[in-house]
């Protein structure tokens, strides 16, 4: 009974922790070098010569010994501690983390060709030969023919060891500290919470967007690769709630952008059910109130999560850089629909952006995501299209359906269990005249829902099991 009473409680430990993708925070903290060298020899001058000891030889040697032991302790044990520690929360690390931390190592490789492991395996040898060089004094400490002798020893295997610790540890000890800083502060995600991850090519105005719909304020400049990481938004979506509702087919039925500080004027809120209306699609300004939190009309509210991913090329994953590839590990990892943003009008660039070239991408990203609720934003609608291109997006949307179509003809006669796609649905915005906007927002939050669906289908699943899941697959 207890052992069963203690594996409830780890699974509710484990999944407790698998809401977040926090565990980057969790990996040990390594001090620099000079506060290890400076704590190490702080301890050892809490070091007293033992006075039961009436040998001043015998009392010289216990206390030379003591010293240099606690000295070559203080200096190693963090070391051993950091090692393992790495590797212990590696293996805990939620998928999505792990590619951070990977390609944050892979970052720092290309400064000076080490990678993560190269480096922590370098501080652990360095470790190695300080705790070896410390036992050897130690026991020179122990064999020293005199009282001085030993208190010679003494001080100067203290010296030798800073500096062994110096010249071995220095290096990989500071490169783990530098990386640490950058691994520690990676936003944390929420893994229960329905997101919309925004993907296209680079400069085709996804900060835009997401500046438009959520809370987050990405830095929005005409030059490619704007954003230089995970930008995280979010919105408030209000889920409907009757007596036939259960918590797997609740729908959203209304969002709002939350308040920030210093911004509490850019509330908006919309509605698709019950009063909510229409804005004017001239005017982004204009805002509806909240859903009075006492209505029994809205079941809960949840702050959501909307993405602004770095931009992709069309290229081999081998050739992808960091960016590239964060936004693959969230369209991979973490509960999220996608919004595919492209720019027709021809202005994103030829040599990255080209229209041809998002197309194609467009088309390498749906295949390799068809799980995905998934919708289609051709962005700057204002600026008109290049000729050709809106013909060319509807024959690959053409040719998604009869692919669809066709195994789905195929498993009707097999009994089924083939991945198809889901239905796709494209919508032409301009955020300068607010065309789609309103639109939009309609299509973010059911995209929301269906993701909210299967996750309350991955929590039921995972309560009755009893064991955590990495991730979704929507």
């Amino acid at each position: 009974q207890k052992q069963k009473t203690n594996n409830n409680s780890n699974s509710k430990s484990n999944n407790n922790s698998n809401k977040n993708t926090g565990g980057l925070r969790r990996l040990p903290v390594v001090k620099s070098p000079i506060e290890l060298t400076n704590r190490a020899r702080k301890n050892i001058r809490q070091i007293r010569p033992d006075p039961t000891l009436r040998n001043a030889r015998n009392r010289a040697r216990k206390h030379a010994a003591e010293t240099l032991n606690c000295l070559s302790q203080s200096l190693c044990v963090p070391l051993r501690d950091a090692h393992r520690g790495y590797k212990h929360e590696w293996r805990h690390l939620h998928p999505f983390e792990r590619v951070v931390a990977d390609l944050t190592a892979r970052s720092r490789q290309k400064k000076d060709g080490l990678t993560l492991w190269d480096v922590l395996n370098e501080m652990d040898e360095a470790r190695k030969e300080v705790y070896l060089a410390g036992r050897d004094w130690t026991v020179r400490a122990k064999a020293a023919d005199t009282a001085r002798e030993a208190m010679e020893i003494m001080t100067e295997g203290t010296e030798v060891l800073v500096r062994l610790f110096d010249s071995l540890a220095k290096g990989p000890v500071e490169d783990i500290v530098e990386l640490q800083k950058g691994l520690r502060s990676a936003p944390a995600v929420r893994l229960d919470t329905p997101a919309v991850v925004l993907v296209g090519a680079p400069n085709v105005g996804k900060s835009s967007i997401v500046r438009s719909i959520s809370s987050a304020t990405p830095e929005v400049n005409n030059y490619p690769f704007t954003t230089r990481g995970m930008t995280l938004g979010h919105v408030e979506v209000f889920w409907n709630h009757n007596s036939q509702d259960t918590a797997s087919t609740a729908t959203a039925t209304a969002m709002m952008i939350p308040t920030e500080p210093n911004n509490k004027n850019k509330q908006k809120q919309k509605h698709k059910s019950g009063g909510g209306g229409r804005n004017n699609s001239n005017n982004n300004n204009n805002h509806i109130s909240p859903p009075s939190s006492t209505s029994s009309s809205y079941a809960y509210s949840q702050l959501c999560q909307v993405m602004d991913s770095p931009g992709l090329l069309v290229r081999p994953d081998h050739e992808r850089n960091e960016m590239e590839a964060l936004t693959l590990a969230a369209m991979q990892h973490l509960p999220t629909a996608v919004m595919y943003v492209m720019d027709l009008s021809g202005g994103a660039g030829d040599k990255c952006s080209s229209v041809q070239d998002q197309l194609q991408l467009r088309r390498d990203m749906r295949r390799r995501f068809p799980r995905r609720p998934w919708i289609d934003v051709i962005s700057k609608y204002d600026l008109g299209l290049v000729d050709g291109a809106m013909d060319a997006y509807l024959e690959i949307v053409r040719e998604e359906q009869q692919l669809q179509q066709q195994h789905q003809e195929k498993d009707d006669g097999e009994g089924g269990g083939r991945i198809v796609m889901g239905p796709t649905k494209y919508l032409n915005l301009s955020i300068l005249e607010g065309t789609g906007v309103e639109e939009l927002r309609d299509e973010v939050l059911n995209m929301l829902g269906d993701v909210r669906i299967v996750l309350d289908a991955m929590a039921a699943v995972d309560r009755r099991s009893a064991r955590p899941v990495d991730g979704p697959r929507v």
